[in-house]
């Protein structure tokens, strides 16, 4: 069984990290959630699951507002050919997340290891980020060096890498 928000709470608290989260109605896309969350501080982000040609799989999670260049992401991170969002099935299987979920949380369900996380720089500018605790129906807002201490802790060392442009 994936972790649920909870356990992910405990998890954070055993680690020692501070989070606050905000519940609000389920949110689906970026733009849904601009106008649910209020004035919750810090930076609002965009996840991507993603497979390469053969099979390797990586999170992108980067700045709400960025604009990520797919058809040459491969080259940058040093995946095998172009790039393709990872299925729903496989999300659930790895990350324990669904569709509109999905969240460097979700490392805690990825006990394997499978997937590689990537953090944009420009998103690990801001001092404090926020998250969907492996549900859609909620903001769980922690500082960046503790979701570099939890993805640690998880088993999983991020890459921290410049994939994304502002966006507009």
């Amino acid at each position: 069984m994936p972790a649920s928000p909870d356990a992910l709470f405990a998890y954070l608290d055993r680690l020692g990290i501070a989070h606050k989260t905000v519940t609000h109605p389920a949110v689906f896309t970026v733009e849904e959630a601009r106008e649910l969350r209020g004035a919750v501080p810090g930076g609002h982000t965009k996840n991507l699951f993603l497979r390469d040609k053969k099979g390797a799989l990586y999170l992108v999670v980067a700045n709400e507002d960025a604009v990520i260049e797919l058809k040459s992401l491969h080259r940058l991170l040093g995946a095998s050919g172009r790039f393709s969002f990872g299925s729903a099935d496989l999300l659930r299987e790895l990350l324990g997340v669904e569709p509109g979920s999905v969240t460097p949380f979700a490392a805690i369900n990825d006990t394997a290891g499978r997937v590689t996380i990537v953090l944009d720089a420009a998103m690990m500018a801001h001092p404090v980020l926020n998250f969907h605790p492996l549900a859609n129906t909620g903001t769980t807002t922690i500082s960046r060096e503790d979701l570099l201490k939890f993805l640690e802790a998880t088993g999983h060392r991020p890459r921290i890498e410049p994939v994304s442009t502002a966006g507009p």
